[in-house]
């Protein structure tokens, strides 16, 4: 199977780091496309591959597949070896819960504290409607991890979707210097020693270098 992945800037886009976490769980080779973002030929570019003029896009043989979560979920499908989603039930249930609270949610996060992986600085004073959302992702992440991560540092144990969906907040939270509970920010550490993270992050900060 072909699978070429058309991504934004590795510094700023969240969403491509997700579709590309997933691509790196599944073990399928994959190539990639980067658009610049933000510039006047942006839109035009990634309307060359995508309906919705957004990033990621997945470009497979049987077709286009745009979304960070449909890209995932057909990852899923696709490499079921893989076990992408955790395999028991209600920690699947509860994952994918996760995963679409954050697709559809923490706009004041986002809004306030855009990804930067370039960045190492707190703000002035975090708003409190995204202070809000920081406290119930620490509330999720402890949740996911008292009840499904026996063993591992990740949200259900081993590296997942979740995970995937969760690392470019835990890239936040520590690019703004946020302070968080303890668990929470051992989450954020376990994110930054996961090696596919690691890799986008050591890209990201050579990204526009030369």
């Amino acid at each position: 199977m072909s699978l070429t992945l058309v991504i934004g800037d590795k510094t700023y886009s969240s969403w491509s780091l997700r579709a590309a976490l997933a691509l790196e769980l599944s073990g399928a080779p994959y190539s990639e496309q980067l658009i610049a973002l933000n510039r006047p030929e942006t839109r035009a570019q990634i309307l060359q591959h995508s309906p919705t003029g957004k990033v990621p896009l997945l470009i497979t043989d049987e077709g286009i597949i745009w979304d960070s979560l449909a890209i995932s979920e057909y990852l899923a499908e696709c490499f079921p070896a893989a076990q992408l989603w955790p395999q028991e039930r209600a920690a699947r249930a509860l994952a994918r819960s996760a995963c679409a609270e954050m697709h559809s949610g923490f706009v004041a996060l986002r809004s306030h504290l855009p990804m930067d992986l370039k960045r190492n600085q707190a703000l002035a004073e975090i708003p409190a409607d995204a202070m809000a959302d920081i406290q119930r992702i620490c509330a999720l992440w402890a949740e996911c991890r008292q009840r499904f991560a026996q063993a591992g540092g990740f949200l259900f144990g081993q590296p997942s979707l979740a995970d995937a969906f969760f690392a470019p907040v835990a890239a936040r939270l520590r690019s703004y210097q946020v302070a968080l509970p303890a668990e929470a920010a051992a989450y954020v550490e376990t994110i930054y020693q996961w090696p596919a993270f690691q890799r986008w992050y050591q890209a990201a900060q050579e990204e526009y270098l030369a």
